[in-house]
């Protein structure tokens, strides 16, 4: 045995090897082209770090930067028929849905979550583009319904995160029919005089624009988000004009009169809370470290009372 040919030579090969490297380290951004470091992208919520561009973030990731400490717990969404109407193009529609299922890790594009934020109980909403564009169908309007009727049991607010290519074609009229039942569920909230909340993140189009996206007590957007019925290059190719720069974008639509408000992902959480507590008539939230919850009498204390003791005064009327 020749120990040079067979140990020693390997062995230094291996050192001065070339290592594989992951695909999945670095993210180019679609706006500026800054290569971003998967690590610090996840820790700036997919927002780019050098031209502020607002990348797509998966509903459970973005549930842990929503809720307090990341903690929520899922809501469960009633089933509906797997292919109603026999529907196929170039894939039938249950391989189409167990695509998406299988890249996505969910059942369906929209994941319905409970938990705290601001130490204020909340349910929330989340779409999620990746499965068939976040399209509606009857999955999403059953996971809206019961999002709304959680909120109402629970009485405290629901807020939802639209994102969705419109209407899913596959379901047909069965899919249009979301739509008015969204709108009962939002009238449901509004006589519960619970505050709904809508945040439009990129894009949010179609059906989903004509029915609960634009139906919120409060509109937010994230920057940059394409929100229309028909998209520009419909309308372009319609009337036959040139649309202005930045047309059907958050900022424009914010400049005419359609949204509240339009809030970097960043500073999302901080300004839901305030918002909510404002709607639901309670304290401003303690700013910096949450104290932990309390488990004895300091828990029945009203919420005036809970002010004055952070505050060190009672709140002015």
């Amino acid at each position: 045995m020749n120990w040079i040919s067979n140990y020693v030579r390997p062995k230094i090969n291996s050192l001065f090897a070339r290592r594989e490297v992951p695909d999945n380290l670095w993210t180019k951004c679609d706006e500026c082209g800054t290569m971003l470091f998967h690590r610090d992208l996840a820790e700036n919520l997919n927002v780019c770090s050098n031209c502020g561009h607002h990348m797509q973030i998966d509903p459970r990731k973005r549930f842990d930067a929503f809720f307090d400490n990341g903690t929520f717990v899922e809501i469960e969404v009633p089933q509906p028929v797997a292919d109603p109407l026999q529907f196929r193009d170039q894939k039938r529609y249950p391989d189409r849905i167990r695509a998406a299922q299988k890249a996505t890790g969910e059942k369906e594009a929209m994941l319905v979550a409970e938990g705290e934020l601001g130490r204020t109980p909340v349910v929330a909403a989340c779409q999620d583009s990746r499965f068939i564009l976040g399209s509606m169908g009857m999955g999403v309007g059953n996971a809206f319904l019961a999002g709304a009727e959680r909120a109402i049991a629970k009485k405290c607010p629901f807020i939802i995160f639209a994102a969705a290519g419109g209407a899913r074609m596959q379901e047909g009229i069965l899919s249009l029919m979301q739509m008015p039942r969204a709108t009962v569920a939002v009238e449901m909230l509004r006589e519960a005089g619970l505050p709904y909340i809508v945040v439009l993140t990129h894009p949010t189009t179609g059906g989903v624009t004509a029915s609960y996206a634009m139906l919120g007590d409060v509109q937010i957007a994230e920057p940059g988000a394409l929100i229309c019925f028909a998209g520009p290059r419909v309308i372009e190719q319609t009337i036959r004009e040139k649309l202005p720069e930045g047309f059907q974008r958050a900022e424009y639509l914010i400049d005419h009169g359609m949204l509240d408000r339009v809030t970097d992902r960043r500073q999302m959480r901080g300004d839901l809370i305030r918002i909510i507590r404002l709607l639901m008539g309670l304290p401003p939230a303690v700013q910096g470290e949450l104290p932990p919850p309390a488990d004895g009498p300091e828990a029945q204390e009203s919420p005036a009372e809970l002010a004055e003791k952070t505050l060190g005064h009672a709140p002015k009327a």
